[in-house]
């Protein structure tokens, strides 16, 4: 996998702190490749080893895919570190990832493709134990693309310190 640009992001003190930002764009990633090797280790990682996500060759011959397809859930574990990248909430002590909603895989992904993730605060509540939620709208965008990788809600809890 190619490295994903530097982006910059909003970058708060505590995670009240981003009331203000509730149905605005936090950030957007830089962009990042996804290459054959990386569908291959995740196919291994995950067990995962459909033959259209391992055989170039045969994904071409009976699906008539350009190549493998890269696995939705390749595709999804790119939002943590992605996310890293469009804002920063500096007193966090701790994250949670707390749940997806709405997931939905809108497009395909093969080797080569370019991903970066736009992210939005759909809403921000107080959480269980102290901690505040944040609901946090992901696009999955594609440089090629014209629709999306992936569109999601991603719940996160953030324990400032």
């Amino acid at each position: 996998m190619k490295l994903a640009e530097p982006a910059t992001g909003l970058v708060v003190e505590r995670a009240a702190d981003l009331s203000p930002y509730v149905g605005a764009e936090l950030g957007t990633s830089g962009w990042v490749a996804l290459e054959e090797a990386d569908v291959l280790a995740f196919a291994d990682l995950t067990r995962d080893r459909h033959w259209i996500h391992t055989d170039p060759d045969r994904a071409r011959s009976e699906a008539g895919l350009p190549s493998v397809l890269a696995h939705g859930f390749l595709a999804l574990s790119l939002v943590t570190g992605l996310g890293n990248q469009c804002y920063t909430v500096r007193g966090a002590r701790r994250w949670t990832n707390y749940g997806m909603e709405r997931l939905r895989f809108t497009a395909p992904v093969f080797p080569g493709d370019e991903l970066r993730l736009r992210l939005t605060l759909e809403a921000l509540a107080p959480g269980p134990g102290g901690t505040t939620r944040l609901d946090l709208g992901c696009t999955l965008e594609q440089r090629s693309g014209e629709r999306p990788a992936l569109v999601a809600t991603w719940i996160v809890l953030v324990e400032d310190s």
